[in-house]
């Protein structure tokens, strides 16, 4: 494996890097990894807040768009 310096990546370079890392991680299912009680605690509330209208939706590809966005203007 290739060994590169994260810190001299341009921040688009490393989000991309990330998208990477999480796919490897969800591919293997990150198996023996216990899942924090909190975490539960906070999809709770997320879907509660969906579900009475407090908070909306979009799709994975457009936030990932507009987060792009945001980063290129600054």
């Amino acid at each position: 494996m290739a060994s590169i310096d994260i810190v001299d990546l341009p921040v688009e370079e490393k989000l991309k890097l990330m998208e990477s890392l999480w796919d490897s991680l969800c591919a293997t299912h990150a198996e023996g990894v216990a899942t924090p009680r909190w975490h539960g605690d906070v999809l709770a509330e997320r879907a509660r807040r969906l579900a009475s209208g407090e908070e909306s939706v979009s799709a994975w590809s457009d936030a990932k768009e507009r987060i792009r966005s945001q980063i290129k203007a600054n």
